[in-house]
């Protein structure tokens, strides 16, 4: 080939042969707030709940769906979130103001998985052993539930029927470095309450995603202790917005001290005295998480 052609059909091969010069486009590694209470972003409606989408190691992972769906519509609209390109929802429990978007979802993409707390006849569906209810065979068919005879497992009906929800009820990896956390709360007003919370791995430790820590965010901190990783960053609800100043302080100082957590992002049912404390004590680590707010994280 001559000089002429050469310096010619190089150029031609870097177009024609894919990525031979280019770097690939990193994926994002990044948690957008899609609905709370609080924010400043222009554009997007405010309402007590929460909704977060986590993209993380190619993942893109919806974290509950807020308190309504018509809301939750407008501002992932604004934000311009495509909700088909999901791969899979968690629900961290089942008070409406992290559910009621589910229906809106299901509407785009009506196989995505959705991951649930297990609870008996909730809300998501459940299945439970026939055998739960003691018998008396000396009642007539007629006064015995399935005329004696009753099926081996129980499903209870579901809001969301044709849904593709898996029931969670304990420590689950749903994909490489990415954990659900199952916990029950024991607090009077939501006792026996099940709720899940989202642990992603990175090189700085876990990222952790809690609805409303309803069991407690030190009892969620317990239990990923079998991950064996430091809490880098927590995005979400603690649960403290009627709380006693000297019960947030002590929270706030063990979160930080006790758990050696290293930066928080508080939002939703946290409270505003504990917004204030939590940034008070994280000083330049508390990561303001508003409405509209996309945070990068390691």
């Amino acid at each position: 080939m001559r000089a002429r052609e050469l310096r010619l059909a190089l150029p031609l091969a870097c177009i024609l042969v894919p990525g031979l010069h280019a770097s690939p486009t990193p994926t994002p590694h990044r948690v957008t707030i899609l609905y709370d209470a609080f924010g400043g972003r222009a554009g997007l409606t405010r309402d007590w709940g929460f909704a977060a989408l986590v993209e993380y190691g190619g993942k893109r992972i919806l974290f509950d769906t807020g308190n309504n769906s018509a809301i939750f519509a407008r501002n992932v609209r604004a934000l311009g979130v495509d909700l088909s390109r999901l791969d899979f929802v968690v629900i961290s429990h089942r008070h409406g103001d992290h559910t009621s978007g589910l229906s809106h979802v299901l509407r785009l993409n009506p196989k995505v998985k959705v991951y649930a707390p297990k609870e008996a006849f909730g809300e998501f569906g459940s299945a439970i052993p026939g055998s739960f209810y003691r018998r008396d065979a000396t009642l007539s068919d007629s006064m015995r539930y399935f005329a004696g005879s009753p099926p081996a497992e129980l499903a209870s009906g579901s809001v969301w029927p044709e849904a593709n929800v898996q029931w969670i009820d304990t420590l689950t990896q749903v994909a490489p470095g990415v954990t659900i956390i199952s916990t029950v709360s024991r607090t009077p007003g939501t006792l026996e309450l099940r709720e899940l919370s989202l642990a992603v791995r990175g090189p700085e430790g876990l990222v952790l995603l809690v609805g409303c820590s309803h069991p407690g965010i030190e009892t969620i901190l317990e239990a990923s202790r079998p991950l064996g990783e430091r809490i880098h960053l927590i995005f979400g609800g603690l649960h403290l917005p009627a709380a006693p100043d000297t019960t947030i302080g002590r929270i706030a100082s063990s979160l930080r001290d006790r758990w050696d957590v290293a930066r928080i992002a508080p939002g939703h049912c946290t409270g505003e005295p504990a917004f204030a404390a939590l940034r008070r004590i994280f000083g330049s680590q508390y990561v303001y998480a508003g409405l509209g707010v996309v945070t990068e994280v390691p």
